[in-house]
């Protein structure tokens, strides 16, 4: 089995640090998230956050909810999926600390398998964005990006564990070995999680969805597994007449993955991908399957005005609409790993994009310079030699099967 569903209703808010000994009588207010506190109150020239964050109200937040876990999920793999957190978060469950992620910008999970209860929990979310300035440009406060809850078996396809890559797209380009010269060769991997105790052997199956949602080919592997351990498996299926991403046409395939164990399904779970090739070449420039296209583009921070922090999609969608009326074809998003219904977007009208992770390394730039000096300043650095690795590891792995 595999739910996920939206976790974005029933949440409350207080502004302020709350003792342990005082949640139950601290105030709350009802939010909806994502939520970006920041926006919510007066900006002043005397905040802390300064002209580079916008004169904004920062601090120190809490959120609380209460949720009911249904008793079947006694033995699910059950995930609190939190597409971003500005910043420097802890997640609480029933009072124990299950997560939390220091980075603002960077999906993260926290795992509530075996600690949640039957019945009703309370989850609280401490986000601690005091220490100022942090930013060169206004970051926002809170659980400003969206929140899921997924439940699987302790058997299933990992997180963003499928990649799907084009080894020949053009039809221009020699055909490889067992693929006609009028199809184009996919590689699928597929990273499957055996959280159980036993070895388990399973089949999976990719079944590739034209725009239309009629089938276009499938192609599977078998995989065995020891106990508590990953295991990859890859299937090469061969696309005949494929039809092509470009920025002229964004068109979108869709591949269904379903596991299999013993003829019972065990998951599955659908990856939207385009079919492209895209090469820097030192004396053509940018060829995006094999033509020379001119990227004509922009840089874009993640925050969308009124709003704040949140981008809701219908925001970024007038947005980007603007900007390809305009003819700009081309996005860097400055300086930090954009939402995902960004990038969905990004895929939908063709633009190209360039995909930040950090505006800083261990050196932390002054944000009332905008540069570096020798003073006091807080950041990314905060985080960047314990979390680095994670941190681009997430960034890679949810957005490498976008095809902008």
């Amino acid at each position: 089995m595999r739910i996920k569903t939206g976790f974005n209703d029933g949440w409350y808010f207080h502004l302020g640090e709350i003792p342990a000994d005082g949640r139950e009588e601290t105030e709350w207010r009802q939010v909806k998230l994502p939520h970006d506190w920041s926006i919510e109150y007066p900006l002043h020239e005397k905040q802390p956050s300064g002209g580079g964050g916008g004169f904004a109200e920062t601090g120190i937040g809490w959120y609380r909810k209460t949720f009911t876990v249904p008793e079947e999920w006694a033995d699910q793999k059950i995930e609190l999926q939190f597409d971003g957190v500005y910043m420097d978060s802890e997640i609480l469950l029933n009072g124990d600390r299950v997560g939390g992620w220091g980075y603002g910008y960077s999906p993260f999970s926290a795992d509530l398998t075996g600690k949640v209860k039957a019945g009703e929990n309370l989850l609280l979310v401490r986000v601690d964005n005091s220490r100022q300035p942090n930013s060169r440009w206004y970051s926002g406060s809170g659980i400003y990006r969206n929140v899921y809850l997924a439940v699987t078996g302790f058997l299933h396809i990992a997180t963003e564990g499928i990649f799907a890559h084009v080894t020949r797209p053009s039809l221009r380009e020699e055909p490889l070995a067992d693929v006609p010269a009028d199809s184009a060769g996919l590689t699928i991997r597929t990273e499957i999680q055996n959280e159980t105790d036993a070895f388990r052997n399973v089949t999976v199956c990719h079944i590739l969805l034209d725009a239309e949602g009629q089938k276009v080919v499938t192609a599977g592997a078998a995989l065995q597994l020891e106990p508590h351990a990953s295991g990859f498996c890859v299937a090469v299926p061969s696309v005949p007449n494929p039809v092509l991403w470009t920025v002229e046409n964004p068109y979108l395939y869709t591949i269904h993955t379903v596991m299999e164990e013993k003829g019972n399904v065990l998951d599955e779970t659908d990856t939207r991908i385009g079919i492209r090739t895209a090469v820097f070449d030192s004396d053509r420039g940018f060829l995006l399957n094999g033509e020379q296209v001119k990227i004509k583009g922009m840089c874009l921070h993640h925050d969308c005005g009124l709003t704040g922090a949140v981008g809701y999609r219908e925001t970024w969608f007038r947005r980007l609409k603007k900007l390809r009326d305009m003819g700009c074809n081309g996005i860097r998003c400055a300086h930090n790993p954009p939402s995902s219904e960004f990038l969905d977007l990004c895929d939908e009208l063709g633009f190209l994009v360039m995909d930040e992770i950090f505006d800083e390394w261990l050196l932390t730039k002054d944000k009332r310079k905008n540069y570096y000096s020798q003073q006091t300043a807080y950041g990314s650095a905060q985080f960047f030699s314990a979390h680095w690795r994670d941190d681009l590891g997430r960034m890679l792995r949810r957005d490498r099967n976008h095809p902008s």
